[in-house]
């Protein structure tokens, strides 16, 4: 049996997803497995529910098999997210195609454009852009326009950003690209095509309350997380760091750490402080990133490391059959049962697994109504 990989936040799992999985499964005659991340995502924010309700989301809705991206690679700029999920999937031992969404059905032009980053005239000129002060993906797509300015257009689409990370993320290894062309929504578009929008909106009318029922093929429960109601522990994990443990923070460089205790002495909120914080050269969604990683005890050195372990949230029939064929072939240990699993790691990987552990339970503070911690180990496997 071949492999389909989709790396994935599925927050929240929608239309658009949906009709992705079954063209994935028609189109390459493979079984999906989703690599989603966990409780935090690539924008520094919370995922609006917890892994184990969206993993049943998508195993009732296609995906034969839920595996978590590690808390350290979804809480990362474009390229480590990328790089952390494709590591992931080349691990399983039978990935064939790893499949993305992208703006454009133009696959050449993409794989042309993840190859200029391997061109050292390409990465000099993304230079000269950062040094006049342009953050990185501006910087990128400046570089793009000026050395091969056919291809510029490439990067102005998130999914075409992430589509160019999943390219050079793939080079040297055996997986095959696969893409579906968006339909429907922008990524971020607050509008609606249809059955289909984007899941920046879905949070929207989730947090108003408002009737979503129509975007997505599973409803969800009345509470869930939204990133300010961990104000303020964020705020006295910042207080109480030292400068140079803000420093190890990834991301960070440049002195941007006395700019954080600077704006964590006087901030009232959360918005208040990326603001403060912010520049330039910082994203809001860098910002984000970097005080979560805080929250979390994640450091530029762990962010930093290969991946060491397969942890498997959940699966269907086929699923089960994927995972028996994972078992034989993947590189790294595959995590079922979190307490056998756990003690099976060498002390790299039980560090990082500390971390995803440490961001379900903070993730959990993120609700209304708190909820229980210890999750990881009290949630058996999910088989639907």
């Amino acid at each position: 049996m071949k492999l389909s990989a989709i790396i994935s936040e599925y927050n929240p799992f929608h239309n658009g997803h949906k009709y992705q999985v079954e063209r994935v499964k028609r189109e390459t005659n493979n079984a999906v497995a989703a690599i989603m991340s966990g409780s935090f995502t690539q924008r520094g924010s919370a995922a609006i529910y917890d892994k184990f309700d969206r993993c049943v989301a998508a195993l009732r809705n296609g995906v034969d098999l839920v595996i978590e991206l590690p808390t350290v690679y979804s809480l990362s700029p474009a390229e480590n997210f990328a790089k952390g999920g494709v590591k992931t999937a080349e691990a399983l031992g039978i990935t064939d195609r790893l499949c993305f969404g992208t703006e454009t059905d133009d696959l050449e032009s993409l794989e042309k454009a993840a190859e200029l980053f391997f061109e050292e005239s390409f990465n000099n000129e993304i230079k000269r852009c950062m040094d006049n002060g342009d953050y990185y993906p501006k910087a990128v797509e400046k570089a793009l326009y000026t050395v091969s300015p056919n291809l510029g257009g490439m990067v102005s689409g998130s999914n075409n950003i992430l589509a160019i990370e999943y390219l050079k993320a793939i080079k040297g290894t055996a997986i095959k690209p696969h893409i579906t062309k968006r339909i429907g929504a922008e990524h971020d578009e607050k509008a609606a095509d249809g059955i289909f929008t984007s899941a920046c909106h879905i949070r929207e009318l989730i947090e108003k309350n408002s009737d979503y029922s129509v975007f997505t093929p599973e409803l969800y429960g009345e509470d869930f997380a939204l990133t300010e109601r961990l104000e303020k522990a964020l705020f006295y994990k910042l207080r109480t760091m030292p400068a140079e443990k803000i420093a190890e923070l990834p991301e960070v460089n440049e002195g941007l750490e006395n700019r954080i205790i600077e704006a964590v002495k006087t901030g009232r909120n959360l918005g208040e402080l990326c603001e403060s914080i912010k520049t330039k050269r910082y994203t809001m969604a860098r910002i984000r990133r970097i005080l979560i990683s805080a929250l979390l005890g994640i450091t530029a050195e762990s962010a930093n490391q290969n991946p060491s372990y397969i942890r498997v949230l959940g699966f269907n029939d086929t699923g089960a059959e994927l995972l028996s064929q994972i078992k034989k072939h993947s590189s790294l240990p595959v995590i079922v049962n979190v307490a056998d699993g756990y003690k099976k790691l060498d002390e790299i990987a039980k560090k990082t697994f500390d971390i995803d552990i440490a961001a379900t339970d903070i993730h959990s503070l993120a609700f209304k109504r708190i909820r229980n911690s210890g999750r990881d180990f009290t949630n058996g496997i999910i088989k639907i």
